[in-house]
């Protein structure tokens, strides 16, 4: 009798979860999302901001750069640098351009991982049909959480969570490739009163570079017409 007890349960469990399952038309869910990112980008065009960013080399605070955000009247984001800032105290002589021209080399290498963070931050709705065609799709403490592989290079994982009310993204975590090196991110979303969803916080790992960056979108402002 309990066998049976038993055997009924594991059944009943199984049908839930595939009904769960099958409430989650992944293509609709898709094309909602692409809408509301749609609508939410028509808005951050709106902005221009800062980025404050941060990067511990093991855990040591070495370079801190400011980078400036804006879009292009055709809606292209636009990113610049506009301060950069060290903590290792510059050396004398040809040592010191040797040291000037690594650290040109690391900024570089910096703004790429950036660069790479934003393509997740910003998908396409081509990249978000296709993210949701093979994602895993649940639904978890009041949100959908969705991940799959290969969504921007080969081999990478990319998990999201939405916020079912305005199918607006509330965080992306990913694991890629920045050429051989290993990258892991973290991306939080955060909203203003007027509802525009926007990166808040980004937070990278680098463990070839011993590299931890940790970003800040900042001094959010309204474009003067």
């Amino acid at each position: 009798m309990k066998i049976v007890k038993t055997i009924l349960v594991l059944s009943f469990l199984f049908v839930l979860s595939s009904h769960l399952q099958a409430q989650i038309d992944k293509e609709k869910l898709s094309l909602n999302i692409s809408k509301a990112e749609e609508a939410n980008y028509l808005k951050l065009k709106e902005y221009m901001w800062k980025r404050r960013s941060d990067v511990f080399i093991e855990s040591q605070l070495k370079l801190t750069t400011i980078t400036e955000f804006s879009f292009t009247p055709d809606g292209k984001l636009e990113t610049k640098i506009v301060d950069a800032e060290t903590t290792v105290k510059k050396k004398p002589g040809l040592r010191g351009k040797a040291q000037a021209s690594a650290a040109e080399d690391k900024i570089e290498y910096i703004e790429k991982a950036l660069t790479l963070a934003i393509a997740y931050t910003f998908m396409t709705k081509g990249e978000m049909l296709d993210f949701f065609g093979k994602a895993t799709v649940t639904e978890k403490n009041g949100h959908i959480e969705a991940v799959a592989d290969d969504v921007h290079v080969a081999g990478d994982r990319l998990l999201v969570r939405i916020d079912p009310a305005t199918n607006l993204f509330t965080y992306k975590e990913f694991t890629s490739l920045l050429g051989h090196d290993k990258i892991e991110g973290k991306l939080n979303y955060e909203t203003f009163s007027n509802g525009t969803n926007h990166l808040s916080t980004t937070t990278l790992n680098l463990p070839a570079q011993k590299m931890n960056i940790d970003a800040k979108n900042q001094d959010y402002t309204i474009r003067i017409k």
